[in-house]
């Protein structure tokens, strides 16, 4: 069987794909102090500040090795890798960043579109040091890891997305089966106004509907994403991500033909994204290989982590 042509429905198991690791880096470097009350860190992780992009950007850095890059979605922050981190932090140099506006990095006015969110990620790499990386995405962090893949394609090991779709492919229509928060969160003004004061209890809500197990994110967790969001300008840097999608599905369309030439492994959730991102993808990407998580929605690295990391180790050491 080709894993590499086939959507494979995964439990306790996990696929690896060929493609050896490159770029090597030194975890620890001193960046700033922190501003705001940290997050708890997994061991032997840091807490570390740059100003790259024009803005201040916060990320979290353990390990050493090659260079594997993780970007978080919405509504989270950095601390939605933080089982990956340990997990992956043995055998590479790990950093999560906060996206621009979320957790503790700078809350700018613009940028959100997924070519900044792309340039920011650039730039992070540039100020470590090195000229590629492994880069692992979810949700929104997905789709600025697609244009990244595309604009500086050289500048990407392997990658792998996670629960998410190609720009332009979301059904935002409520009307025509697609999902309603789309429109909400796109609508100017309105979403901030009907969550404020609710930032945690909307946030908590969104998260059990987009996950199959309803207790794999904890109450902590929770508290955790929504203390940012809850800060002044942090829903509305949220509901930015999702104002920018017209213009990245513009941008998506500008790629054409195009194919991304490194190794891409997705991994969809059984009852969330499912192959969809794979079959978006068959013909755009060579060394393509797909995995379904099954018993898992939307948050795959934390509602099945051992299924997720065993795949995403497998798939960067092969």
């Amino acid at each position: 069987m080709d894993i590499r042509r086939r959507a494979l429905c995964l439990g306790a198991a996990s696929a690896a794909i060929v493609g050896p690791a490159r770029s090597t880096i030194a975890a620890g470097r001193e960046d700033g102090a922190v501003q705001a009350a940290p997050s708890p860190l997994p061991a032997g992780a840091a807490s570390r500040f740059a100003r790259i992009n024009g803005m201040d950007a916060h990320y979290v850095i353990a390990g050493s090795g090659p260079l594997v890059i993780l970007l978080h979605g919405w509504p989270q922050t950095w601390f939605a890798w933080s089982e990956t981190i340990r997990r992956l932090s043995a055998a590479y140099t790990v950093v999560a960043p906060d996206l621009r506006g979320t957790g503790l990095s700078e809350r700018t006015p613009e940028g959100y579109d997924k070519r900044t969110i792309a340039e920011d990620t650039r730039a992070l790499m540039a100020h470590l040091g090195v000229a590629q990386a492994h880069i692992v995405a979810h949700d929104m962090g997905g789709k600025a890891a697609y244009v990244l893949a595309h604009v500086e394609p050289t500048c990407v090991a392997k990658l792998i997305l996670v629960d998410c779709l190609i720009p332009g492919t979301e059904n935002t229509d409520a009307l025509r089966g697609g999902a309603w928060h789309y429109g909400f969160h796109m609508a100017p003004d309105v979403p901030e106004m009907l969550t404020e004061g609710r930032e945690r209890a909307y946030i908590r809500a969104q998260v059990r509907a987009w996950s199959h197990r309803k207790d794999a994110i904890s109450e902590e967790a929770i508290t955790e994403y929504a203390r940012f969001y809850a800060q002044p300008g942090g829903m509305t840097a949220g509901f930015n991500f999702y104002r920018a999608l017209p213009q990245d599905a513009a941008l998506a369309a500008s790629f054409g033909d195009r194919t991304l030439p490194m190794p891409v492994l997705t991994i969809g959730g059984q009852h969330s994204a499912g192959s969809r991102l794979f079959d978006a993808l068959h013909g755009k990407a060579p060394r393509l290989t797909g995995a379904i998580a099954a018993d898992s929605g939307h948050f795959v690295a934390e509602e099945v982590p051992e299924v997720f990391n065993d795949l995403v180790q497998r798939f960067l050491a092969g």
